[in-house]
């Protein structure tokens, strides 16, 4: 299965009150492991950067003068050729990204994207009601470094590769280890390009195994099982 992780940068809330998208990220997973592939732009909003946005992500209606529009198809066609046929995967995507993804490529005179989508945001909320489910706060909670986040700020791209990761904890750790052609593929995708591949998870489980148990096992070994054991032999 292909899912496209996917994040955006916009001017402002609301695509219905004149406010535009401005950077794109997005990261492929298949079979619940990411493959190193990105597809990451930034996009001229042609129109002026508010006080509050800017904040955000740091992009300046002057950086971002010198890229193209929407609608070029460096953004747009690319953007849907990366996605193809793809699961969509995105925090407060139903409400927020894919209803922004729409409303500009309507604009841009081409079809919407009706490719089903997985938010993360949802699932957060279903799986630990009443908890915090920002992107910090998941991140947070499964031991997800963000120090680059930290450092500089918003990215659609960083964010992207960051809520990956949170969804493969959201939905219970890496699987695609259980088919090797794909992990061999994971393998050689990420250290040709450098990319982080998916983590099973950010820390070992405890162990179960008391203290007490584990000394009574140990001189049963000795006493009963002696040298040549298994247990030696695997120690």
């Amino acid at each position: 299965m292909r899912q496209v992780v996917f994040d955006l940068e916009t001017t402002g809330f609301r695509f219905d009150e004149g406010h535009r998208i401005v950077e794109i990220g997005g990261v492929e997973m298949v079979r619940g492991a990411v493959t190193g592939r990105s597809f990451h732009t930034y996009v001229n909003p042609e129109r002026d950067m508010p006080e509050g946005a800017f904040k955000v992500h740091g992009l300046s209606e002057e950086f971002l003068r010198g890229h193209p529009v929407f609608a070029d198809e460096k953004v747009a066609r690319s953007f849907v050729d990366f996605v193809g046929d793809a699961e969509l995967v995105a925090h407060n995507g139903v409400s927020f990204d894919l209803p922004f993804i729409n409303a500009e490529l309507e604009n841009a005179g081409m079809t919407r994207l009706t490719n089903p989508i997985v938010d993360t945001l949802h699932l957060a909320r279903r799986k630990f009601p009443g908890s915090p489910a920002s992107l910090d706060a998941l991140c947070s909670r499964f031991g997800i470094d963000t120090k680059e986040r930290e450092r500089e700020g918003h990215g659609a791209l960083l964010d992207s590769r960051l809520l990956a990761e949170v969804y493969i904890e959201l939905t219970g750790g890496l699987q695609a280890g259980l088919d090797f052609a794909v992990a061999d593929a994971v393998t050689k995708t990420a250290s040709s390009t450098g990319a982080r591949q998916a983590r099973v998870r950010p820390r070992p489980l405890p162990s179960l195994v008391t203290a007490e148990e584990a000394e009574a096992h140990a001189r049963f070994v000795e006493g009963e099982l002696g040298p040549a054991s298994l247990w030696k032999t695997r120690a």
